[in-house]
């Protein structure tokens, strides 16, 4: 007998019960399923302009939109890093860029004191030795980053996004 969507749907290595019940901001790999739907290039589009209209890290205000249905917080926020081309997104915290021109940028720096996992800078910080950056080095870095980067308001209001209807999942067996 084939399986069923629903036996497809439910991780095979979760365990059942009330506490492993997906949610809508899981991510499958956070349950150690094997496949993933990853990103095809049209969402990750969206998701650019998403992120340009709402501002970065407003996840909520993005999946309310209905703009990419199935992608969760934690799968938006890791194609976010690899948009930027750094793993730290709180420096842009809220502000209305486009990840790509910083993701460009960053694919430029180079120095020894650069750290870079899967292509992505670890720490941007000026001091990087130093580790963590403060709240107050974080605030001056939204701050400076919001004036390079950030698109008008007029801009980023008129950023329409499409609202996908199918939001069927493709699983291969």
């Amino acid at each position: 007998m084939a399986p069923t969507l629903e036996d497809v749907a439910k991780p095979q290595s979760m365990p059942s019960g009330p506490r492993n019940v997906l949610r809508s901001n899981d991510s499958a790999s956070l349950w150690n399923c094997t496949l993933s739907p990853g990103w095809s290039r049209e969402e990750s589009d969206i998701l650019r302009k998403a992120l340009m209209k709402f501002g970065i890290g407003n996840w909520a205000k993005i999946i309310d939109s209905q703009c990419l249905p199935g992608k969760t917080n934690a799968q938006m926020n890791l194609q976010l890093q690899r948009m930027l081309g750094q793993q730290s997104t709180a420096e842009f915290a809220g502000l209305h860029v486009d990840p790509l021109v910083i993701g460009e940028k960053n694919s430029k720096i180079q120095g020894s004191n650069i750290k870079r996992k899967n292509n992505c800078i670890v720490n941007t910080g000026a001091n990087s030795n130093l580790g963590k950056p403060t709240r107050d080095e974080i605030k001056r870095r939204i701050q400076q980053n919001k004036q390079l980067y950030e698109i008008s308001e007029e801009e980023w209001n008129n950023i329409k996004l499409p609202k996908l209807e199918d939001v069927s999942i493709t699983y291969q067996l």
